[in-house]
């Protein structure tokens, strides 16, 4: 740690001890102060000359404190300590780095990100060899092609740390460079992130299937904007091993960081028991929406198997899944497929067709009629009766006139209301206004109440109704014709003093 470093052994010069308590140099001979302590120029002089005379190099000796003095700061800093183990007794003694030339090679890679070869070793290769001490044979390879110039913002950032990062040695630039790495990304302008960061915003419900691997729940995630990116949440995961999904449905949040969505699925309670549910009169086309988005199929998954009619079981001539699909609460499972869905479904509606007493000859006539009466009537009561409106006309070859036929045929399952125009289309083979009987298939997926008011219908000669009233849903049913321009009168009666219905 930083607290543990002896700063003014790291920071001094070398030798600088050892210069203090030597006063038998020719420099303190000629001093009339002997114990004075010596300048930094002196210093600098006083050490190149030794390292000169152990040489031996007599031609060197006049300018060893001009080219000696950066060789020997190399060679103090290394060693941190004066030649005979004393420590010097003040920082302002370090060597100060005053150029890149002069940085450390690997200090000059960190903070620049250039390789540079000292201009010693450059000069010894050109030599034929010379001395390899300080390069390790570096100088004989070619150096690596720069690269493009960065900004200079880290390079000044890291001037101010160099000396000691220098003086320091191995273990202290392991210390430091992380710092310097921290100093050089903020000035130099830090990547935009793949990650979001935070716990979230508005809430989101994922599914993972059975068989989904780290790869596939990271996608999920990326398509429901749970994570700014896939590859932070896969990136995460190959970091924790021990990391295990389990399939279902997961309540999270949008805007998550990559770590704060692991840790929510892999927390039970934010497991969610999902499911379709399928309300009484619901169409095949919504249907289909949620099992997209309750299950977590595809679109064009769940609209091949709606399609391929052939693996359910159906009465031949049946042309679609609409109205064979039980209405009903179906419980997500992870590893099923939309058809596995689609069957489940269909099964449960024959098994309520077979309690109602429904052949299977019949099914199909049973299962159009109730789709009609699912949309058509309004109070539980009344059920029995439309169905027996409907039979009464058909029994007279009348035609039916439902509103709620014409609108599905116009592609509108969502209203029963209808335009002049579009009652008048025979282009419209659910228009039962202009073509007599049953429409060609169904136009929702009944429940048992409209099941049940076709095989159970109430008994009478009604051929007409009317809801007079659309806050109550108070129904009118007439035998004739004027009777029933009687109820239509009061149902626009009620209008007027309703505006708020127009």
């Amino acid at each position: 740690m930083a607290d543990e470093l002896d700063w003014n052994a790291i920071i001094s010069p070398a030798g600088g001890a050892e210069r203090r308590r030597d006063g038998d140099g020719d420099d303190a001979a000629d001093d009339p102060r002997p114990d004075r302590p010596l300048s930094r120029r002196e210093a600098r002089a006083r050490e190149a000359a030794r390292a000169a005379e152990q040489q031996g190099d007599t031609a060197t000796r006049g300018d060893a404190g001009q080219q000696g003095e950066p060789a020997q700061q190399e060679h103090a800093a290394r060693r941190g300590v004066g030649d005979d183990g004393g420590r010097p007794v003040s920082p302002a003694d370090a060597p100060v780095a005053r150029s890149v030339d002069e940085l450390h090679p690997e200090v000059t890679a960190l903070l620049t990100g250039e390789h540079r070869v000292p201009a010693d070793e450059v000069a010894a290769a050109a030599a034929g060899g010379g001395d390899r001490r300080g390069g390790g044979g570096r100088a004989s390879r070619a150096g690596r092609t720069p690269r493009p110039k960065r900004r200079r913002g880290p390079l000044i950032a890291g001037i101010v740390i160099v000396a000691v990062v220098i003086a320091a040695g191995v273990g202290g630039y392991q210390f430091i460079a992380p710092k310097i790495q921290q100093i050089a990304s903020a000035i130099g302008g830090a990547q935009q992130s793949d990650d979001y960061t935070g716990s979230g915003t508005s809430k989101v419900t994922i599914t993972i299937k059975q068989g989904d691997i780290g790869e596939d729940v990271a996608k999920t995630l990326q398509r429901s904007d749970v994570v700014k990116s896939s590859r932070a949440f896969y990136k995460l995961l190959l970091a924790s091993p021990d990391v295990q999904f389990q399939p279902g449905s997961y309540a999270l949040k949008k805007h998550m960081s990559a770590k704060a969505a692991l840790a929510a699925l892999q927390d039970p309670a934010n497991a969610v028991k999902a499911s379709i549910v399928i309300p009484e009169g619901t169409a095949l086309k919504d249907i289909e929406a949620g099992m997209v988005s309750k299950a977590g199929l595809s679109e064009a998954e769940v609209s091949a198997a709606a399609k391929d009619l052939s693996k359910y079981g159906l009465p031949s001539g049946v042309t679609t899944l609409e109205g064979w699909l039980f209405p009903a609460t179906y419980p997500i499972n992870p590893g099923w497929t939309a058809e596995q869905y689609f069957q489940s479904m269909v099964d449960t509606m024959k098994e309520h067709l077979a309690a109602a007493g429904v052949a299977e000859k019949d099914q199909e006539r049973v299962v159009i009629f109730a789709s009609l009466v699912q949309k058509e009537a309004g109070l539980a009561a009344d059920y029995p009766k439309v169905a027996r409106v409907f039979q009464n006309r058909l029994d007279i070859d009348m035609p039916l006139q439902s509103d709620a036929t014409v609108a599905y045929g116009t592609g509108n399952t969502h209203r029963v209301t209808t335009t002049d125009a579009e009652r008048a289309d025979a282009s419209n083979k659910y228009n039962t206004y202009v073509h007599k009987g049953l429409p060609p298939a169904p136009i929702s997926n009944p429940g048992d109440l409209a099941i049940n008011a076709v095989t159970k219908m109430a008994q009478g000669k009604w051929l007409y109704f009317v809801t007079v009233n659309l806050e109550t849903g108070e129904t009118v049913f007439s035998d004739t014709y004027a009777q029933h321009q009687v109820a239509v009168a009061q149902f626009q009666s009620w209008l007027r003093a309703h505006p708020d219905y127009q």
